[in-house]
């Protein structure tokens, strides 16, 4: 079971990658959105990201735990599970998934308001919940700009 955690925690390894980890995985979701994931059905692929939530939850915080550490780099299911937020019902082509990337990675980073508060849940809630939310500001942004797209090129 430490085992499943841990490659479930790690991504299949990618949270071992030497720079950036965290990036390093949301790339990965990407190119697994693009090749894989966004031929799922939207309730799909919103139970497939719940069930990684809670999954991710528990996986990541037992590793921290085994680490001693609140949130390790080396844990990266966070990222995948925000990235993937944040890339639900973007059309997999390369310039959507490329500013859904881009402006995931800046509300994971950044973490603004509320979401750095999410990030002080404990163990593995906080390593998940702030990801979650910023792969929903990401998206909820992303979205917006689309719209907004939309009406100024309709015009």
């Amino acid at each position: 079971m430490k085992f499943a955690g841990r490659i479930l925690a790690t991504f299949f390894g990618v949270g071992f990658f030497p720079k950036a980890p965290g990036t390093a995985a949301s790339a990965a979701a990407c190119l697994l959105y693009i090749l894989v994931l966004h031929r799922l059905a939207w309730p799909f692929y919103l139970l497939f990201l719940v069930i990684l939530f809670f999954l991710g939850r528990f996986a990541s915080g037992a590793y921290a735990l085994e680490l001693g550490q609140p949130d390790p780099q080396r844990v990266v299911v966070d990222e995948i599970v925000g990235q993937w937020l944040a890339l639900f019902l973007i059309a997999p082509r390369a310039w959507p998934v490329l500013a859904a990337f881009l402006s995931f990675r800046f509300f994971d980073i950044i973490k603004p308001g509320p979401i750095r508060r999410l990030e002080r849940l404990p163990g593995g809630w906080g390593i998940m919940a702030d990801d979650a939310g910023a792969g929903l500001a990401a998206a909820a942004f992303g979205h917006l700009l689309r719209l907004l797209a939309g009406r100024l090129f309709a015009s």
